[in-house]
């Protein structure tokens, strides 16, 4: 038996009894592949597990979510963050509705076609849902080949490792089997050699030698004024309403977005609430929230209480409600 074939035979056995349960994996559905794929990008799982229940409650179809407005995509992709992704998956959902007859592509250069799918998205969910046999490679993929190759790939060399390893005949199962070792065993830091499946192929059986170190995080503080009032006080119903502003439409981050007014001046003796921290990329916030009117030049709405959870909330702005009860 070859070097490749043994690789692939020990992967999807181990994979077979080791994977993860993870509810996108209970179906080939191509518009549940779809949506997990792209709320994966650049996220934990353990964050998307919860909204991906909730996102296919509101929209179980690809119709339904072609049908929902543009707004309610994003309150319901709130607190996953980078939400070009909802936008482009939105979009791509009316294509595929309005151009397509609703039927999906079953070709990951088809998938390509579609807004917001690159080519690693496009490889996976032809290769799971329509086991068209191509090769995936994303971060996890990337350090397994570096590792067993024993050197450092990058570009076109990645995707042809990746293609050579692949199981033609079960490319869904290896793709995600690939993805698994990556992100459970073959670890960015203190890999789990001793129970790799494939270890005594590997060149490596370790970390490669360290490049370049990544950038250092960022530290910075930011304010934020929490307005909020019993709804009675003007006159309406009960309950609580707070009071929020929302993004510009062409804004280059969160565009449309709902969040707590900024303070950029002093705060007097307004009463500081709480402080809480919040990361991006490489910079670490700590966030001060204060109990005051926001400035009177700050242009928002009241927004009940009771619907906050369909508002498109930024990230922050959900957690911070979360922290003062109010959502």
């Amino acid at each position: 038996m070859t070097r490749t074939l043994r690789f692939r035979k020990n992967l999807l056995a181990w994979y077979a009894h080791n994977a993860r349960a993870l509810p996108w994996r209970e179906s080939r559905d191509p518009y549940r592949v779809w949506l997990s794929e792209i709320m994966l990008q650049q996220t934990r799982v353990a964050a998307v597990i919860g909204h991906y229940a909730e996102f296919l409650r509101r929209f179980p179809t690809v119709k339904k979510l072609a049908a929902a407005r543009e707004a309610s995509v994003l309150a319901a992709w709130s607190g996953l963050g980078y939400y070009r992704r909802a936008r482009m998956l939105h979009a791509a959902a009316k294509v595929v509705v309005r151009e397509l007859g609703g039927k999906f592509p079953a070709t990951a250069e088809d998938w390509r076609e579609l807004p917001g799918i690159g080519r690693y998205s496009a490889a996976a969910i032809a290769s799971i849902a329509f086991a068209e046999p191509v090769a995936v490679v994303d971060g996890n993929v990337e350090r397994v080949l570096q590792r067993v190759w024993g050197q450092r790939l990058a570009g076109e060399g990645l995707w042809r490792a990746a293609a050579d390893l692949l199981d033609r005949k079960r490319p869904g199962e290896f793709n995600q089997a690939m993805m698994e070792l990556g992100a459970t065993v073959c670890t960015p830091r203190a890999p789990g050699c001793l129970m790799c499946p494939v270890v005594e192929l590997c060149a490596t059986r370790g970390e490669l030698p360290v490049g370049a170190k990544p950038a250092p995080q960022k530290k910075r503080e930011i304010h934020y004024a929490l307005d909020f009032r019993d709804r009675g006080a003007d006159g309406d119903s009960g309950g609580s309403e707070v009071f929020l502003v929302q993004r510009a439409g062409d804004a280059s981050l969160m565009a449309g977005m709902w969040e707590l007014p900024e303070l950029t001046t002093g705060h007097g003796a307004s009463q500081l609430s709480f402080t809480l921290r919040h990361s991006i990329t490489v910079t670490d916030y700590t966030v001060r929230v204060w109990r005051t009117i926001p400035s009177e030049h700050a242009v928002g709405n009241w927004i009940p209480a009771t619907r906050l959870g369909r508002v498109a909330l930024t990230g922050l702005a959900r957690k911070i409600l979360r922290k003062a009860e109010l959502l």
